[in-house]
């Protein structure tokens, strides 16, 4: 005969040999998973973030030398005086003189760009208009055709007897010229990419409440007053998620680049992520370690202007509102 605590001990037992085949049930199938995420993303990184202290051309076993591929990159000695006929400090500058700014400047034009068109579009597309799905249709499709596609049609479109030219008779080198060539990819950025951000917008318009609006209308508020005390409050946590989306984006951005100008001309339209890639891979003396060094850089400027950008929105307001 079987006492009450001899059964909650068997009980017991139970219990642990069923959770322990429910935990080797789950990981079993989270092993393929786990699997890539270890070797592709954890050791990845791990990697790459070795090599960032190192001199590695793909071709000789990387070489230890400490903090020496970050002061290439950033130019520390630059900073300070040196004495008199001392020998100059080895410095790629062109992630200051070029990268750098180019990449604040595309962020700095584009995201707000293409925030305001796509939550325009967003507004259009929320009213009752006749072949709304259609619309809806024809913005999105840049976003899900390929962007080398659109950047290599973008190039026919802007070539010296391309499209644009022929038709408001110019005489422009658009992806040639300096003074053209980062407007020109802008474009094709902004393009792409509105209709992805609008599809975002449109759903946080649906989920506001109707009865906000009701009561707007009962108080008496016009469009303008609705706009800026109910829709635009309500959709701060999506406009914070719009924007950091295209921040990190336009900090990453790349294949448009290679495709369309290299570049070029005159490294008018290298950005960071372009730089990375030209370091480790096209130059013709391979700087593998400076470019991973590079690559952790602009991991920390993406951090720090996300969070820069999170405490501006959150000044205005809390995000989770």
């Amino acid at each position: 005969m079987t006492t009450p605590s001899t059964t909650s001990v068997i009980l017991t037992a139970r219990q642990k040999a069923r959770r322990r085949r429910e935990a080797l049930t789950a990981y079993t199938f989270l092993l393929p998973y786990l699997f890539i995420f270890l070797i592709f993303t954890v050791f990845s990184i791990g990697y790459a973030f070795y090599l960032s202290f190192t001199r590695y051309n793909l071709l000789s076993p990387p070489q230890w030398w400490g903090l020496e591929g970050y002061r290439r990159v950033l130019c520390v000695e630059s900073w300070f005086p040196r004495p008199e006929n001392a020998p100059k400090p080895v410095c790629d500058d062109l992630f200051i003189r070029k990268a750098l700014p180019n990449t604040f400047k595309y962020t700095a034009i584009v995201v707000p760009t293409q925030t305001l068109i796509s939550l325009v579009l967003a507004f259009a597309m929320d009213q009752k208009i006749r072949f709304r799905r259609l619309f809806r249709t024809i913005f999105y499709l840049p976003s899900v055709t390929s962007s080398v596609v659109i950047s290599l049609i973008f190039v026919w479109l802007f070539s010296p007897l391309g499209v644009i030219n022929q038709i408001f008779h110019l005489k422009i080198n658009w992806l040639n010229d300096p003074r053209y060539a980062f407007y020109t990819i802008m474009m094709v950025n902004i393009f792409t990419t509105s209709g992805t951000l609008m599809l975002i917008f449109l759903a946080g318009l649906q989920d506001i409440p109707i009865t906000l609006y009701e009561a707007a209308a009962i108080d008496g508020a016009n469009k303008f007053q609705v706009f800026r005390y109910i829709t635009i409050p309500m959709l701060r946590p999506v406009i914070f998620f719009v924007v950091t989306v295209g921040i990190i984006g336009c900090f990453q951005v790349f294949d448009q680049i290679y495709v369309m100008t290299a570049g070029g001309p005159l490294d008018s339209t290298t950005t960071i992520a372009y730089l990375i890639y030209k370091w480790a891979f096209r130059d013709t003396t391979v700087k593998m370690g400076q470019a991973s060094a590079l690559a952790f850089i602009l991991a920390l400027i993406i951090f720090v202007v996300t969070m820069l950008q999170r405490r501006v929105i959150e000044g205005s307001g809390s995000v989770n509102q």
